[in-house]
């Protein structure tokens, strides 16, 4: 056996075999070896490699989800940072609004992250011949992958929080903060004595604005409609907030409309008339969205809610299943990596077959979970199919760990060839 499982086991704290008459052809003493390592099948707790394989598990996860997180933040923070700047945002707002947009990122990469630690570390410890020494100790599969379900667990857990707790927190917030900007960016089109175009088709002026913000003197021509052309004009008048958007409240003025088509001018006089300012810069948006809902509230919605959201209560329960699933995938990534290598012989001679196949099938799992999650979204009440993927994940884990076990179909099948 090579010297370098000697240092692995001298690192983790195993007693090493002597040579002696019972050695192979190496010079490694496997009777000893399962002596050692055999006792701790009996032990409930976790041994020295269990902790070994465990701390090895976590530092390339945390390595793995930090390069992940950051290209897949800094690729959403680019374009954020383009549309800010252009609205006239500051970098203060641009920190707020990526950081917000957090807890979405890392949920997203975290199943990534697991299945390349797991999968890495698994390789690690096949090419270096360290499995392969606890799997001659007497250790069967389901005892090799003690610390890959703790691994799994603790990711699941992980998912849970960001998608329970920090995701909706962070959902509203962003909506919130959304707001404001849209209210002051419709307050940076007012400037004074300047002809500004906030989007195509429209046209604004204002002479000046007083410290009490009220507006002089504007001007505003819409031309967005094929059919017509109108203008509006003001003395005065104020920019307020509503729940729906910002509006402009005009105070004597006059309405201009021009048909193309029969080329007449309308023109037509008022007292007070509101413009929706927030049409200029943003769509408006339904009161609450499905991410800021509680994870409680999709799967028990009361008729407040449903009416908040406008959507049926059977949309909103399958939402809430998804989330629940979102956790499980993630536990199924974390093990598949591990499982994966576990098929055919430990050797230290490569795994890249096995590596090529855990990869195929994590990619292969997605898109049914992709594909079941579009089911259950068409058709609400098909809301069970979001476990699916989960479901099949896990039961490919557990044939791949009992498929050593003698009286498994394919392991007799392969010692009668």
């Amino acid at each position: 056996m090579p010297g370098v499982c000697l240092r692995r086991l001298r690192s983790i704290g195993q007693p090493l075999p002597r040579r002696g008459p019972t050695c192979g052809k190496d010079g490694f003493g496997y009777n000893q070896v399962r002596n050692n390592l055999g006792r701790c099948r009996s032990v409930p707790s976790f041994s020295r490699f269990d902790k070994y394989v465990l701390s090895k598990l976590m530092t390339l996860f945390s390595l793995f989800a930090v390069v992940l997180v950051g290209v897949y933040w800094i690729n959403q923070a680019v374009r954020l940072f383009d549309h800010l700047i252009s609205d006239g945002q500051s970098a203060g707002v641009f920190v707020e609004i990526t950081l917000l947009t957090l807890p979405n990122a890392i949920r997203i990469t975290l199943p990534v992250a697991a299945f390349a630690a797991s999968l890495y570390v698994a390789s690690r410890l096949i090419s270096d011949s360290e499995l392969v020494v606890v799997q001659a100790a007497g250790w069967n599969r389901w005892r090799l992958m003690r610390p890959a379900m703790v691994f799994g667990v603790f990711v699941a857990l992980l998912i849970s929080i960001l998608t329970h707790i920090a995701g909706p927190i962070s959902a509203r917030q962003l909506a919130e903060r959304q707001e404001d900007i849209s209210a002051n960016i419709s307050s940076r089109l007012l400037t004074e004595g300047e002809l500004v175009h906030p989007t195509d088709g429209i046209s604004f002026y204002v002479r000046e604005v007083a410290l009490s913000g009220e507006l002089s003197n504007i001007f505003l021509m819409d031309t967005r409609s094929s059919v017509r052309n109108v203008t509006y004009t003001a003395k005065r008048a104020f920019l307020v907030r509503h729940e729906t958007g910002p509006k402009l409240a005009m105070f004597d003025g006059m309405v201009q409309s021009m048909s193309l088509d029969e080329r007449r001018l309308a023109v037509t006089q008022f007292e007070r008339l509101v413009y929706d300012v927030a049409a200029l810069v943003s769509q408006a948006r339904p009161a609450v969205r499905m991410r800021e809902l509680t994870t409680r509230e999709l799967l028990w919605p009361d008729a407040l809610t449903v009416e908040r959201v406008d959507l049926p209560p059977a949309v909103l329960l399958a939402e809430g299943h998804g989330r629940v699933s979102q956790a499980l995938i993630g536990m199924v990534a974390a093990l598949a990596g591990f499982a994966g290598l576990m098929l055919g012989s430990l050797n230290r001679f490569g795994t890249l077959k096995q590596v090529i196949g855990a990869v195929v099938a994590l990619i292969g799992l997605k898109l049914v979970d992709n594909l079941m999650i579009n089911v259950a979204g068409s058709n609400p009440s098909l809301w069970p199919l979001v476990y699916f993927a989960s479901a099949l994940g896990l039961a490919a884990i557990a044939v791949t760990l009992i498929s050593e076990r003698p009286d498994f179909p394919a392991f007799r099948r392969r010692r009668r060839a």
